[in-house]
């Protein structure tokens, strides 16, 4: 079954088609949401939450561009939407304790194990700057497939990739300078 007869048995409601959809799509849209987000639980949230919606809105779907990156689209945004709601979350009990929270760092183990660089280096970059070298390194997208899934324009992708690359870089000559001297 290629990818237009999932679609098209996906519009007619196939259960058999959605599977098919979530197998191919799955693990690409956990990847995403967990480089924005670094939490396995949350992404395994956004990744249900983005299948939904793709779903529901599959008829507003345009067969003329590219179907996974609609799919990516979709995952990025709402993983962005998860973040919005932590800040949200943390800032509404910080003011409800009348104190600064103190952010209490938790390794998650399954997230590690699916992050190629340590976690500590991807916390230096942005969600957009961790979805375009995501994107490049995982998938082998380009600047323009980038855009299209965070939703600006290829220069501008090229600049979220660029700086992601600059600021794991120095942090690895960092950490490589420490080691011979230390």
């Amino acid at each position: 079954m290629d990818e237009g007869d999932i679609i098209e048995g996906c519009l007619r409601g196939s259960l058999v088609c959605q599977k098919a959809m979530v197998e191919a799509y799955g693990t690409l849209v956990l990847s995403v949401a967990l480089n924005v987000l670094a939490n396995r639980q949350d992404a395994e949230d956004v990744s249900q939450e983005t299948f939904l919606q793709a779903f529901r809105h599959l008829d507003r779907y345009d067969p003329g561009r590219s179907f996974k990156t609609w799919l990516l689209t979709i995952a990025y945004r709402r993983s962005l939407d998860m973040l919005r709601k932590r800040r949200r979350f943390t800032q509404f009990t910080a003011r409800a304790r009348y104190e600064t929270p103190v952010a209490v760092e938790r390794p998650d183990p399954v997230t590690a194990d699916a992050a190629p660089l340590p976690s500590r280096l991807l916390e230096v970059l942005s969600p957009r700057e961790r979805t375009a070298l995501c994107l490049w390194a995982n998938d082998g997208y380009a600047a323009k497939d980038i855009s299209a899934v965070l939703g600006c324009s290829a220069s501008t992708a090229r600049v979220y990739l660029f700086n992601a690359r600059r600021k794991i870089k120095a942090l690895l000559e960092n950490d490589h300078e420490i080691l011979q001297h230390g």
